[in-house]
């Protein structure tokens, strides 16, 4: 198969639409919400709430008009998906019977297993406490304390976890994001619950992963294949794997002009990326309002194209997140966002909310030296993009005294004090 060469913004537009955030948002509503999940094939989740959760500002990055509450009402009312994992992710309801066979190998791993053959007794008042008062939570178990344990502080709540890990119960619904458990047949839809082959849910993780990072690296396979399937992948199963893709031609593979890596592309795709190298839009894409010209987008700092070094390579773009980072070991902020302008990553902000004042505080502010700070255009942006955030997290006011230059903070200043 031929190599395909692709110019960097060709790469950084694919990546960006294949999730949804280029040329702008073009799902929407609570029907969009269950769209983007889909099409994105998952959104991680994390219990952190400064301003808002971290899924909450993915979602709010590609859906217009998002709420909060739509997540949960189509995961845990109409159970159109189901969080699992212990990189914890949304996943499409119809993914559940390929998930099935990596929860079934979850049961024969050493600690869980020795576990469960140690204390059988502990799993079946678990069982029997969820067939007669459930669905139930940690909270609502009496059990044994343990120490030393992040996943839990009862033998109980580990019990709950590794459950959870097995398939065997699944979450029922989350209150402040705390799990609430019940068994599985109770929740999933009937056409859902069953398990697939081993081949199936091999193929369905490689095709998932690729689609998943829009541009997926071939050496990243086979750990996440060992994740994915809960079993051990040689060098040579993992490039036997790949070169069966690629010559069945499921998957092309795309290399980035000035770059040495090579990257796996579903062949469903390549008429998107053909359309990208033409200065195209591909089908599909357009955007429902705004562009991220006209107006920026903030990303999450666990989104997929930007997290765990994946801003460097595509945006040349240095970001860490810096929540557990020491307060003097920080180079930026707490919950810094990078600020997606058009096609790149520009800049970054730190967001507080002030729920007393309901004032959103912008706490710090940094663009890169090529960022068009005295551009017009990029200021009107800022402010739109500002507007929207601040909407959607309920804020009245806006403090803009950390962006700078002062020129740009001037403009945006002027346009939030006649928008908010």
């Amino acid at each position: 198969m031929t190599l395909i060469n692709i110019s960097n913004q060709t790469a950084r537009r694919f990546v960006l639409g294949k999730q949804g955030l280029w040329p702008g948002r073009r799902w929407k509503s609570k029907k969009g919400t269950a769209q983007a999940i889909r099409e994105c094939e998952a959104v991680q989740l994390d219990p952190l709430n400064i301003f808002a959760r971290s899924q909450d500002i993915v979602l709010h990055s590609r859906v217009l008009d998002y709420k909060p509450e739509y997540l949960y009402q189509i995961a845990y009312k109409d159970r159109q998906f189901f969080d699992y994992g212990g990189w914890l992710a949304m996943y499409p309801m119809s993914d559940l019977p390929y998930f099935r066979v990596h929860m079934e190998h979850r049961k024969h791993h050493k600690r869980i297993e020795n576990f469960m053959l140690s204390s059988p007794e502990l799993f079946e008042q678990v069982r029997a406490d969820l067939r007669s008062r459930g669905p139930l939570g940690n909270r609502n178990f009496n059990g044994n304390a343990v120490a030393g344990n992040y996943r839990g502080r009862k033998d109980t709540a580990l019990a709950l976890f590794d459950m959870w890990l097995c398939g065997e119960l699944m979450i029922h619904h989350r209150e402040r994001f705390d799990r609430v458990y019940d068994f599985r047949e109770n929740i999933v839809p009937k056409e859902f619950d069953y398990m697939v082959s081993e081949r199936e849910a091999e193929d369905f993780f490689i095709r998932k992963n690729i689609s998943f990072h829009g541009l997926f690296r071939e050496p990243v396979l086979r750990s996440a294949l060992q994740g994915d399937m809960q079993k051990v992948y040689t060098r040579e199963e993992a490039r036997q794997l790949v070169k069966s893709w690629v010559e069945s031609g499921k998957a092309q593979q795309v290399q980035i002009d000035g770059g040495r890596d090579v990257y796996l592309i579903l062949e469903e795709d390549i008429p998107a990326l053909e359309s990208l190298e033409k200065g195209k839009i591909p089908k599909g894409w357009k955007p429902k309002e705004t562009t991220t010209l006209e107006e920026v987008t903030f990303l999450s700092p666990l989104d997929i194209v930007s997290a765990r070094g994946r801003a460097k390579k595509l945006f040349d773009f240095e970001y860490i997140w810096e929540v557990y980072t020491p307060v003097h070991k920080r180079r930026w902020g707490y919950y810094v966002l990078p600020i997606l302008y058009g096609d790149d990553l520009v800049a970054r902000l730190d967001p507080k909310l002030d729920r007393t004042t309901m004032t959103l505080e912008i706490k710090g502010f940094w663009h890169e030296d090529n960022a068009p700070i005295k551009n017009a255009d990029f200021a009107d942006s800022l402010a739109r993009g500002l507007i929207r955030f601040a909407n959607f997290l309920g804020a009245k006011k806006v403090t803009t005294n950390t962006i700078h230059p002062a020129g740009l903070r001037k403009q945006v200043t002027d346009l939030l004090r006649n928008s908010l």
